[in-house]
């Protein structure tokens, strides 16, 4: 199981706003059981990177409720059912599911809760909801091998973390499958960034992209993504790993070219994301390891301000002897935006020459690359 703690997974639900982009409306209708007040509805979403999540509420008469909004593209959302009328985020009792927003009129029915919900109307959730037949199975066995992992031993844990790796590659071709036989229809475009996945190679991802339809590519999302793949192509492996400078613990600049002519391991990862401090004692044993024989590692925090006294301390605590750089901005690190960096913990391995040799190393991969490279 790949250790990711997402951070703004580069999908096309949560994008820049874009000026030239036209509104239309949505209508959503609702008949779900029979909840009435203190029920609400809730839709949840995002349309700005980096801006406040959207919240928009309803009132709920015996199961019936309505929302109406604008949206400049297809939006996914949280449609949420809150029996006690409270926020998502204050209420563990309710339920939610995912649908899209488009233009036209989306309706939700279920006799009982959401999670039996049908949706109908607009192609992207006619589409999305195909698409979710089509993952039952790898959904269930991956439901299946999330319960068994709580009570799981370690040994157990390590070999139910393989299982779960190896169920990304049947989602991805059911992804992959669709956009080839659809390549007119928005929910393709949709699906390239999930097919691409939170760590996307700009080799695998371009000639899915490339394969749409010319209209879907030159739409809003469609150019907006391009240029994440422009982004992208400029960390890809074989690339010269772009300058950078941040200040490290003492408020000192630190540059990527002060390491020139030296092998370099950029290591992202915040004291806050629990997959990177679990990762850090295999980072420590590389470092130990090949230190002696030109191995120098930078670590990118994506802290913030009020988290930088935990930075500090998640140094020490887990021996991170190496140095490190933030700008305390957190989600919105400038280092993590060069890098095209949406979930950690992610790492550049670059070269004497500066050109970026793999990424994304984690615990076997990192010690085997490391020994060819330092034989």
């Amino acid at each position: 199981m790949k250790k990711l703690n997402i951070l703004l997974m580069l999908s096309l639900f949560c994008l820049p706003f874009i000026a030239n982009a036209q509104t239309q409306q949505f209508v959503i209708k609702g008949k779900v059981g029979h909840y009435s007040a203190p029920a609400k509805a809730f839709l949840l979403y995002q349309l700005f990177l980096g801006g406040d999540s959207k919240q928009d509420s309803a009132e709920i008469h015996n199961g019936v409720f309505t929302f109406k909004g604008t949206i400049p593209y297809p939006v996914e959302t949280f449609l949420v059912i809150s029996t006690d009328g409270s926020s998502r985020a204050n209420n563990s009792n309710s339920q939610d599911i995912k649908i899209y927003l488009e233009p036209g009129t989306i309706t939700v029915t279920s006799p009982d809760s959401l999670s039996h919900a049908k949706i109908t109307g607009g192609q992207v959730n006619t589409d999305n909801e195909k698409i979710k037949i089509l993952l039952k199975p790898t959904e269930a066995k991956r439901m299946e091998l999330y319960n068994q992992y709580a009570t799981a031993s370690a040994d157990e844990k390590k070999n139910i973390e393989k299982q779960m790796d190896l169920l990304e590659n049947p989602k991805r071709e059911i992804y992959l499958d669709f956009i080839k036989t659809h390549p007119d229809h928005m929910m393709s475009l949709i699906a390239v960034p999930i097919y691409g996945g939170y760590v996307p190679k700009y080799n695998e991802v371009k000639p899915v992209f490339d394969g749409l339809n010319k209209n879907l590519r030159e739409s809003t999302l469609g150019v907006f993504y391009a240029e994440q793949l422009q982004k992208l192509s400029t960390t890809s492996v074989g690339a010269m790993a772009p300058d950078f400078t941040e200040t490290d613990t003492a408020g000192k600049p630190v540059s990527l070219h002060d390491f020139k002519g030296k092998y370099l391991f950029v290591d992202f990862w915040a004291s806050w994301c629990h997959p990177c401090r679990e990762e850090n004692p295999d980072v420590v044993a590389a470092y130990a390891k090949f230190k002696d024989k030109g191995l120098n590692i930078l670590g990118v925090s994506l802290d913030a301000a009020s988290t930088k006294a935990a930075w500090l301390k998640a140094i020490k605590t887990d021996h991170l002897t190496w140095t490190h750089v933030s700008d305390l901005k957190s989600f919105y690190n400038q280092v993590a935006q060069l890098y095209s960096v949406k979930a950690i913990p992610q790492n550049f391995l670059i070269g004497s020459d500066g050109k970026i040799i793999a990424k994304d190393l984690h615990g076997d991969d990192l010690d085997k690359t490391l020994s060819e490279i330092f034989k």
